[in-house]
């Protein structure tokens, strides 16, 4: 069995290991995670000497003692036992002296220490933790609330989960350090692949990528885009989405992962204009602005600023493209500075109607005029109809995307947006508003939630677009149908798992024996 020796450092130690031909990912993951001394749930990169980052995989290079690479611990998960309040510690004040000393070691050295690079990540994660406590807990519940709440009617931006000024800058310093490293062809290829795993990569990282997205499609000379602007329009778009369960940074860059991916999928620079391709990429990266995380019937049931602004008709939307226009307004972030007036009016119309188009108010009406062209007549590329219809059915494609994915990828996104549908019907079951009942914790689990939403809306959308071209069978349309047989087969363990449960507590009523209460089961 053939062999290879890869030499790397991980704590400043110097370490060798020897992997087999046949040896899997998950055997070369488990060898270096042993070497770091890490957890089966903590998040280990390996860069070579260029700084570049490198897939662990079966096809990582072999090198030699003087080439070794660099293993790192970039993220470990934090006990639950460190919910916070209870502590009594100061997160902000942590933060603060954190930056800075990390602002004094990078202007006196231009190197951060591996110590503080590892004690900045574990507060980050602690910030988390506190954050991700029962959201009720931050709404005040130990005050007494049968007094009535403090809880505004209308969406006080100042109130939402905003990134703060010293993280976003932390942030953008990593990214701008990092954007003199090369991305490998290795990560440039699984970047087009629908298979891609977000949760590997944390936000200067995602940065880059995006930015990778502009230079590979050729955006940068096409369109004269100015790097310096590029990336200081990125770290506006970054600092304008918000801390909240789902509707986040890392969703912004999946949808646009998942439109880069359809876009070398089905070649759309062979059947559309490279103007109509740089409104999508863009639209996507733009699509949820200063998502409040309460979704256009919260806004209008409570009469939000937004809601009243734009006569409840898709106030999110028109929200996330007043902020995508106001970041270009800056002429250092105007990625379209330098296109003609002409080119930018048809950029900006259809960054609007794709945008708009997203809502998911108008998901039928948008499928069923595209199924109709392709029902009645031959797609025409030139027709601008048609071509704007199929512009809004990609985009919608890409943001409702999760369950193409593979499950340890999707699932953790269907949690994150559960989450947000609790806070928010918890929220409106306090303000006296109407609630959904698939946002409602008392009636929802993931299987329900998703078996519908995958009949009825995912699978009714991609088929249509399947119709166009075939070629997202495999990789679109076919883990979508799996999805749904996971989702069904958890469904049906559950209500049988009920029914036994009823069963036994019917038989101790009938024999006169009182069964302890059980908490609620749900997947």
């Amino acid at each position: 069995m053939a062999t290879k020796v890869v030499y790397f450092i991980v704590d400043g130690n110097k370490e060798q290991a020897e992997f087999r031909s046949d040896d899997s990912r998950d055997d070369l993951k488990e060898t270096f995670r042993a070497a770091a001394e890490a957890g089966p749930e903590d998040i280990l990169k390996l860069y070579n000497k260029k700084g570049n980052l490198l897939n662990i995989s079966p096809k990582l290079t072999e090198n030699t003692p003087d080439t070794r690479y660099t293993l790192e611990v970039v993220a470990t998960h934090c006990n639950e036992a460190q919910k916070g309040s209870h502590l009594g510690v100061d997160i902000s004040m942590i933060e603060s002296r954190l930056g800075q000393l990390e602002t004094r070691v990078y202007v006196d050295n231009g190197e951060l220490p591996a110590i503080v690079k590892d004690l900045k990540i574990k507060v980050e994660q602690f910030k988390e933790k506190l954050e991700s406590v029962d959201h009720l807990s931050w709404l005040g519940l130990t005050k007494d609330i049968s007094c009535g709440t403090s809880l505004k009617p209308f969406w006080d931006k100042s109130q939402s989960h905003r990134k703060t000024e010293q993280h976003s800058r932390l942030v953008f310093e990593k990214f701008r350090k990092m954007s003199f490293v090369q991305v490998t062809d290795e990560v440039r290829g699984y970047l087009r692949k629908p298979t891609f795993d977000n949760w590997q990569w944390d936000d200067p990282e995602m940065l880059i990528l995006l930015r990778q997205m502009y230079i590979d499609l050729g955006f940068i000379s096409k369109f004269n885009i100015e790097m310096p602007v590029l990336h200081q329009w990125l770290y506006e778009v970054y600092k304008n989405y918000n801390n909240v369960p789902f509707h986040n940074f890392k969703h912004c860059f999946m949808v646009t992962q998942m439109m880069y991916g359809l876009t070398w999928l089905i070649d759309t620079p062979s059947l559309l204009d490279d103007l109509d391709i740089l409104i999508l990429i863009t639209s996507a990266i733009c699509h949820d602005l200063d998502h409040p995380g309460y979704n256009n019937a919260y806004q209008v049931n409570a009469k939000t600023e937004l809601a009243l602004r734009y006569n409840d008709i898709s106030p999110l939307e028109n929200h996330h493209c007043s902020v995508a226009f106001e970041i270009l307004e800056k002429h250092n972030c105007n990625i379209f500075r330098n296109l003609p007036k002409e080119q930018f009016r048809k950029v900006r119309e259809g960054m609007i109607r794709c945008i708009l188009g997203t809502d998911m108010a108008k998901h039928n009406e948008i499928l069923i005029n595209f199924r109709a062209i392709n029902n009645t007549t031959k797609f025409d590329f030139q027709n601008k109809e048609h071509k704007s219809l199929l512009l809004m059915i990609l985009i919608k494609v890409a943001d409702i995307s999760n369950e193409c994915r593979p499950m340890d990828v999707a699932e953790p996104w269907l949690e994150c947006l559960l989450q947000e549908f609790f806070n928010q019907s918890d929220v409106e079951k306090l303000e006296g508003l109407p609630v959904a009942p698939f946002m409602d914790r008392e009636k929802v689990n993931k299987s329900s939630s998703q078996i519908g939403f995958i009949k009825y809306a995912l699978l009714p959308l991609f088929e249509s677009l399947g119709e166009l071209f075939p070629v997202i069978e495999e990789d679109i349309i076919k883990p979508v149908r799996t999805a749904l047989d996971y989702y069904t087969e958890m469904h049906r363990a559950l209500e049988e798992e009920k029914k036994k449960r009823e069963s036994v507590g019917d038989m101790s009523k009938q024999n006169g024996i009182t069964q302890p209460s059980q908490n609620k089961v749900s997947a």
